[in-house]
């Protein structure tokens, strides 16, 4: 199995470390070569300029590039008609997600798109939980996503701003939980501490409220920067059951009562507390490539959740509860 990965930074250093052992060839194609050559001898890989990507054939491509630039790469390598692993989002515009989805169908390409918390181990086996009726009918769920380290200045002008970068995977994953359509959206944001973010209109905090379509209420805490560390952690509650996902020895809180042991070698970023789900989300692109399994993060996935994330900066600018069609 020969992969190509495109981008040598942060996320294409992940996915090539993590695509290493399982396939035969790995070649990574970065703009700039010298960086893309530092990698590729890190993991026994091949490097190459980036022009040179359509001069040959590969069995899947990873897209991590930058954010704003998915769109591009995507539009050229779907004509390939191999797999594709892509970081989200697809677009940071439905319009143009709609026409790469399209393009997608019509020449039979599967798009992962990576949301790696659904590979999480327990917020797989929060789903499985939802999804099985074992926790009756759910009530609330309560839903935490707070960066340790505040976004490097450069990364802002392309990230979509916190409801369409940090938010999409919480909303990914009430849908997935809920197994129901988000169907109407609250938002608030501001910038409490970090100025950077006012420069492109951005935020270092939110909170969002939203009900799905079957009566599922939803509290979504967001922000740029926790002292203690990453924190992404939820709480589940049903009829028959209540639970709660990313609270362990490493969560980075401080308990009041001090009597259960937390913040212990706290989580440091993103990668730190989903290492093993992005190692399982590769594995599951490599056995999606060989043909063993449906594409199990379509991107659809990625059209519903940006389009709440529009929605949420709809009901910021309205200060209006904003619903969302089907």
């Amino acid at each position: 199995m020969r992969i190509a990965v495109v981008g040598a930074g942060r996320m294409g250093s992940i996915r090539s470390e993590d695509l290493r052992p399982g396939v035969d060839e790995l070649v990574i194609f970065n703009r700039s070569l010298d960086t893309g050559t530092a990698l590729a001898s890190k993991f026994e890989a091949k490097a190459m300029p980036l022009d040179q990507l359509f001069d040959q054939d590969f069995d899947g491509y990873v897209v991590a590039t930058a954010t704003d630039a998915h769109a591009h790469w995507l539009t050229r390598l779907i004509e390939k008609g191999k797999p594709i692993l892509c970081e989200k989002p697809i677009a940071l515009t439905v319009e143009e997600t709609d026409q790469i989805i399209d393009l997608a169908v019509k020449n039979k390409t599967e798009i992962q798109i990576g949301f790696q918390r659904r590979f999480d181990a327990g917020i797989a086996k929060a789903q499985q939980l939802a999804n099985s009726g074992q926790l009756g009918v759910l009530y609330q769920m309560h839903m935490f996503a707070h960066d340790h380290q505040p976004s490097a200045v450069e990364f802002l002008a392309g990230s979509g701003g916190i409801f369409r970068d940090l938010h999409v995977h919480d909303f990914d994953l009430v849908r997935w939980i809920t197994n129901s359509e988000i169907e109407t959206v609250y938002a608030t944001k501001a910038v409490r501490v970090y100025e950077q973010y006012s420069v492109y209109e951005d935020a270092d905090a939110s909170l969002i409220h939203l009900v799905t379509k079957d009566g599922t209420q939803v509290s979504i805490s967001g922000s740029r920067h926790n002292p203690l560390g990453h924190d992404v952690h939820m709480e589940i509650f049903g009829s028959k059951d209540s639970i709660a996902v990313g609270v362990n020895s490493r969560t980075p809180i401080n308990v009041i009562e001090q009597e259960i042991g937390v913040n212990q070698n706290p989580y440091f970023g993103f990668v730190d507390r989903f290492r093993s789900a992005f190692q399982s989300e590769t594995q599951a692109f490599l056995s999606l490539v060989a043909g063993q399994i449906p594409n199990p993060c379509p991107p659809s996935s990625a059209r519903e959740a940006l389009r709440v994330a529009i929605a949420c900066e709809q009901a910021w600018a309205t200060k209006k509860a904003v619903g969302i069609s089907h």
